[in-house]
């Protein structure tokens, strides 16, 4: 008899998340072993359970699934990474395999197709939504520098560039520049803009 594959959930929505372990434990040869509703509980909870597998939601509180897919990779180097999102964005992709994931799947896809992802992660092989991975292609990597990212996430909240000169400990003219070179690198026509297209495109 084949060894059961021990699953670790992280996933913020109890509902979704208790769903997914249901599906997942309908698997003859699957058992979710620990669930976590935090990014940041992810570690510990691999730490404890020696799991085979982790499924990774990307946004969660505490730490997203791509920075704990980072470390994962740091800490246990033969565990597999599952990353699974709501949001189709193409740059989540690219950051997820940067970060060491061996899949990255929509949750939409069918409950089959995430249950033979976990297997075929398991042999070796990576296992990437198609039409994400071709959308991922057509709009290459991301243009934005991290601080570039950093101002463009505190400025989505409407904030002044006093009041994010002040958050990010930058003068008024450095968070000034580097807005003007994010906007100017996304053609866009004012922040408000540049967040928004940033966001979709899963660059933030």
């Amino acid at each position: 008899m084949s060894r059961t594959i021990k699953v670790l959930l992280a996933e913020d929505q109890s509902m979704v998340r208790e769903a997914l372990a249901a599906l997942l434990g309908l698997e003859e040869d699957m058992e979710v072993v620990v669930q976590v509703a935090r990014g940041d509980e992810v570690q510990t909870a691999a730490r404890a359970h020696a799991v085979d597998v982790a499924l990774l939601d990307i946004e969660m509180p505490g730490a997203t699934g791509i920075e704990a897919a980072a470390v994962l990779r740091r800490e246990f180097p033969d565990l597999k990474v599952v990353v699974l999102t709501t949001f189709g964005r193409p740059g989540y992709l690219r950051s997820a395999m940067e970060a060491g994931a061996d899949a990255f799947l929509v949750k939409d896809a069918p409950a089959a197709q995430l249950a033979e992802a976990v297997r075929k992660v398991l042999a070796g092989e990576r296992v990437i939504d198609p039409t994400l991975a071709a959308a991922a292609l057509a709009d290459g990597a991301n243009p934005l520098t991290d601080r570039e990212r950093e101002v463009l996430r505190a400025a989505a909240d409407g904030s002044t560039n006093a009041e994010l000169a002040a958050a990010l400990h930058l003068s008024q003219g450095t968070v000034r520049n580097y807005l003007s070179t994010a906007i100017q690198k996304l053609a866009v026509r004012n922040r408000a803009e540049a967040v928004r297209i940033a966001r979709e495109k899963g660059w933030l």
